[in-house]
């Protein structure tokens, strides 16, 4: 079974007394690869994968469940093959920093976009300006109402009051 499997097999059988426990160590193990990326975001995040597990104290698999995370923010996500990494794969992330803050808003994961390293990769301005866009993909913006003397929309060549508002 691969490593992603595994991550996948893990999350779905998670039960409500176990996730707390789950929850605390992803969660720690997260924040530490993110903080040492950010610290480190001049260079690419890159060696084995059961090195680099190790060096942050968690598990492979705990190690992939980052990159899952991680893969949407990558410069080329193409270049992560997640189906087929293994402890030995050799990975080189280029993380797109203003991408990744944007997913860490659409994830709701404030653990990791409030981080202080932040501060030496986005300046105030460029965070504010990337929370700010988050906000405003996620407002609802409903589509305009045909009025009654507007073409009806069904593309009959009636008035809408004629055609299908005849009963609105």
């Amino acid at each position: 079974m691969s490593l992603y499997q595994e991550w996948n097999d893990l999350l779905k059988n998670q039960t409500n007394e176990s996730f707390p426990k789950f929850w605390e160590e992803y969660a720690a193990a997260e924040k530490a690869i993110y903080g040492s990326v950010l610290e480190n975001h001049t260079e690419n995040l890159k060696g084995k994968v059961s090195e680099l597990a190790e060096k942050f104290d968690t598990t492979n698999v705990i190690f992939v469940g980052f990159l899952d995370g991680v893969q949407d923010s990558l410069n080329d996500p193409a270049s992560l093959d997640l189906e087929n990494v293994t402890e030995d794969t050799e990975i080189d992330l280029s993380i797109d920093f203003k991408k990744l803050y944007f997913n860490m808003h659409k994830a709701e994961a404030d653990h990791l976009f409030s981080l202080p390293q932040w501060a030496k990769v986005l300046n105030e301005q460029e965070r504010e300006e990337i929370t700010k866009s988050y906000k405003q993909s996620k407002t609802y913006h409903a589509p305009k109402k045909p009025g009654r003397n507007d073409p009806c929309p069904c593309g009959s060549g009636k008035k809408y009051k004629n055609c299908c508002g005849k009963n609105a």
